[in-house]
């Protein structure tokens, strides 16, 4: 719903470039976008009864298209949810700025604020709700309906905002000025796979509700891209700086009164809303592509409040990076999302084919010429949105799928070596004991050595202490210190080589305890919660760092709390 705040910006953007006489293709532009709509929504309703367990593109694709093809649209979907975070938030702010202008040069910090309220919010374990949702979409899909029917009626616009137009050289009506402007406006088609990718979260039936809920978005999409589209050539709208195509499509049939506040309100809510989308969604598909092995394990993993705070936390990242390279500027943004969606749509559509031609239940070949038909038109729009929007950005985008492809193929193959040495999938030999031997590194006389010690000895009797002499360092005083404790350990002292702890302890072990187990005890004083974390040494970071690279070690941590 809220991509008409910026799709038919999008397309007005393009054809002002042709003067009045190329804002009057506003509407023939916009009606083979809602063609294209069309097609999608009969085709994703066939995704959802064939998928009823979600996943959109990537389900599909990997059921029917192969593992790599799966991880394309992967891909796809995680350039969509970081776009989608961006565009929604600039969008967002775009409108704000609009009702109030004087926010205008602080455009960038509120995009940046309003990203990381968001992030936080979800770090913190906030749920998103349908209930908490409704409101503000009904709110803002009656504004925008209501500003097409008044709108309509009037007979000239009830204010005229004013502003510098955008600057873009003239150009003549063209194919392919028609072409960028529909590629520009097909951005107003993202979303139409969400109800697809989370068919588990309906009522039962759940499929039934998922279809009528593709057709019920369908439609109201449709009514008010036509709907603003009208308006757009009726009202001669033109792209101003600083004020956006909505906001002066709802000032020209509202007037600058309560109405129009209400109407961009909305917006800013939805747009929000629209954004916080991309953090129930991202950290779920990473979640799946760590249990399949295509992102690290750590992406699976919740925190103590249920959240994929990984996945939260790369995409509130990549959107930062989104919105402070394009200043906050949505129409920089915008070229970039189609392409990442139309791939998705492409791949699942392909897919749908293969799944009838399968499958081959009742109906099936109409099946197969619907959705056939479908990728045939968004494999068309892709390639038209990719090569008129190459230029304007879209290279980042065909550059950064395939980096994606490639890094979560490498990934997949890293996991499968680990596997492998873990030996899963066989019957491992009988475990057997062996000697092990028991060091403990040692720098002072102190209760901290002897909780080390003590450790150390209840795991075995071959215990040896290393104190590292380090540059400057009186070894006098500790050996008097150690002899007049005299714990019943063995001492040796290692000359420092190269000004660290770690190297001379694990040449020690290396040279020393060959064909035996070694372990190695090292405590630490645990300082409290928050900042304190930098005030230790970490001598014991530097001893684990050396020491976990070797072979039969094992590094025991010992942890003293501070009472």
């Amino acid at each position: 719903m809220a991509s008409v705040a910026y799709g038919p910006e999008a397309i007005v953007l393009v054809l002002a470039a042709a003067g009045t006489a190329g804002l009057g293709f506003t509407l023939p532009v916009t009606l083979a976008i809602v063609v294209l709509l069309a097609v999608l929504i009969a085709s994703y309703r066939q995704v959802i009864a064939a998928f009823p367990n979600g996943g959109g593109a990537y389900a599909v694709a990997k059921e029917r298209l192969g593992h790599r093809t799966s991880l394309v649209a992967a891909a796809s979907l995680i350039v969509d949810y970081v776009l989608n975070v961006a565009v929604s938030i600039a969008a967002g702010v775009a409108a704000l700025t609009s009702a109030f202008p004087a926010l205008f040069g602080y455009t960038v910090w509120i995009c940046l604020a309003v990203l990381v309220g968001i992030t936080a919010l979800n770090l913190y374990g906030i749920r998103e709700s349908a209930r908490a949702f409704m409101a503000p979409t009904v709110v803002f899909v009656a504004g925008i309906l209501v500003v097409v029917v008044a709108g309509l009626l009037r007979s000239e616009p009830a204010a005229v905002a004013t502003g510098a137009a955008v600057s873009e050289n003239a150009r003549t009506i063209g194919i392919l000025l028609l072409l960028k402007a529909f590629s520009s406006g097909c951005a107003a088609l993202t979303g139409v796979e969400a109800i697809a990718n989370a068919v588990p979260s309906f009522s039962s039936p759940k499929v039934r509700r998922a279809q009528r809920a593709e057709v019920a978005l369908g439609v109201l999409l449709g009514v008010m891209l036509i709907g603003l589209a009208t308006l757009i050539e009726k009202f001669s709208i033109r792209p101003l700086d600083g004020t956006t195509v909505l906001s002066q499509l709802t000032e020209a049939a509202l007037g600058h009164g309560i109405g129009y506040y209400i109407v961009q309100f909305a917006t800013v809510i939805l747009l929000a809303l629209a954004a916080n989308t991309s953090y129930g969604g991202l950290p779920t598909l990473t979640k799946i592509l760590a249990d399949d092995n295509c992102l690290p394990h750590r992406f699976a993993v919740t925190s103590p409040r249920q959240v994929y705070r990984f996945g939260v936390l790369a995409l509130g990242l990549s959107a930062a990076v989104l919105l402070i390279a394009s200043e906050g500027n949505m129409n920089a943004l915008v070229p970039l999302f189609a392409i990442g969606v139309f791939v998705g749509f492409t791949i699942a559509q392909a897919g749908m084919v293969r799944h009838w031609l399968a499958e081959r239940v009742p109906g099936w070949r109409w099946r197969i010429a619907l959705n056939g038909v479908g990728a045939v038109l968004t494999f068309v729009a892709l390639v038209v949105t990719t090569s008129m929007k190459f230029a304007a950005g879209a290279w980042l985008i065909v550059l950064v799928l395939p980096l994606l492809v490639l890094a979560m193929e490498r990934i997949r193959k890293i996991y499968g070596r680990i596997d492998g040495c873990r030996g899963i999938g066989c019957v491992p030999a009988e475990p057997k004991a062996t000697e092990t031997a028991i060091v403990v590194p040692v720098s002072e006389v102190s209760e901290l050595s002897r909780e080390a010690l003590s450790a150390a000895m209840s795991l075995g009797r071959d215990v040896t202490a290393l104190h590292v002499c380090l540059p400057g360092e009186n070894i006098t005083v500790f050996t008097k210190e150690w002899e007049a404790w005299h714990p019943d350990v063995r001492l040796l002292l290692l000359e420092d080589g190269d000004s660290t702890v770690g190297g001379p302890v694990a040449r020690y072990v290396r040279d020393n305890f060959a064909g035996r187990r070694k372990v190695v005890v090292i405590a630490e004083v645990e300082p409290p919660a928050g900042w304190n974390h930098v005030l230790p040494s970490h001598r014991s970071d530097e001893l684990e760092r050396v020491l976990r690279k070797m072979p039969d070690t094992v590094v025991c941590h010992l942890r003293v709390q501070i009472a």
